[in-house]
């Protein structure tokens, strides 16, 4: 995803010519060299002082100008939270913070380097919108919404490829949930590059008869509750999905969305369960973590297969 997100920063350059990215020196991981290359004087190399990036930014942005920030997402979120949370989300600067090698992404990097609270983190903070693109084509189209959102934004960008779900007629709208696949028997909700995951475990529970929804949450700040209320009354069973703590994420914005609704349903929350992650390459991981397609379609065959309703929490696997 990363080398749309330097597309996607060219583009957005072409267009405004307002627009300024500034780097932590990881613009050759994250792809920002390319508007580097095209816009030179455009581009400000802040060096490993992310807080100091993020106070230069919030300068700029209060000057008329719209500044990207690019560094990992673990940095961005945790090495400058206080600069975040006052020089831009308290201040209501129009800084959009993009952070890379999200989640689980990072790989091999470690639990260093895995940003595993940055929604949370983020979703915390007033003012502050959050977004989560599926794909190339909603990075794209997320991108290009930042350029007139009023406010501060944060995007999650993840490292790796993940396979193309929307085509060239999707739309994204902050605070839409889309819904991807009808289904009357389980509710699957994704966000990010977990998405693509849930479709496929939604395709293996097919085979197995079981008929499951799928709804993808790109906006987890601002967070609409319609799909998200129709599905899971129509399931009574919902199971969330994402390379995030289970904790201040989508699951339990899933939940507060449907506590507030007073949707009676048995949910289950899968993604890194209050730990720190390994090294490894993100397909181990999500093994590991049981956020493979395989393991997801195992949670809902039991799921389903369990009856009543009201248990919440994590799903032993």
């Amino acid at each position: 995803m990363r080398e749309a997100f330097g597309r996607a920063l060219v583009a957005l350059g072409e267009q405004n010519e307002r627009v300024i990215v500034l780097d932590g020196d990881v613009c050759g991981s994250t792809k920002a060299v390319y508007f580097k290359e095209r816009f030179p004087n455009r581009f400000v190399q802040a060096g490993i002082a992310e807080q100091n990036m993020v106070g230069v930014a919030a300068g700029l942005a209060a000057t008329g100008l719209l500044p990207y920030v690019t560094t990992f997402a673990v940095f961005a979120t945790k090495r400058a939270c206080e600069q975040i949370s006052v020089a831009v989300a308290h201040a209501n600067t129009n800084v959009r913070i993009c952070g890379g090698y999200s989640g689980l992404s990072s790989g091999k990097a470690g639990a260093t380097h895995q940003a595993i609270e940055d929604i949370a983190i983020m979703r915390a903070m007033p003012n502050m919108a959050v977004f989560a693109p599926g794909d190339d084509a909603e990075l794209a189209q997320v991108m290009e919404a930042s350029l007139t959102f009023p406010g501060p934004l944060y995007v999650r960008v993840g490292r790796n490829e993940v396979p193309a779900i929307f085509d060239r007629c999707h739309r994204f709208r902050p605070g839409e949930v889309y819904c991807l696949r009808q289904g009357g028997d389980v509710a699957l909700i994704g966000t990010g590059g977990s998405t693509f995951v849930v479709l496929e475990a939604a395709e293996l529970l097919a085979a197995e008869g079981i008929d499951a929804a799928v709804l993808h949450a790109p906006s987890l700040k601002p967070l609409e509750a319609e799909e998200i209320v129709a599905a899971v009354s129509a399931t009574e069973r919902v199971i969330t999905v994402e390379d995030h703590n289970v904790i201040g994420g989508l699951g339990d914005a899933v939940a507060s969305v449907l506590a507030q609704a007073h949707v009676h349903a048995r949910l289950v929350k899968l993604g890194m369960q209050d730990t720190f992650g390994e090294s490894g390459l993100e397909h181990e991981l999500r093994e590991v973590y049981g956020l493979s397609p395989r393991a997801v379609a195992r949670v809902g065959a039991a799921l389903c297969a369990a009856r009543g309703a009201g248990m919440t929490g994590a799903w032993q696997i």
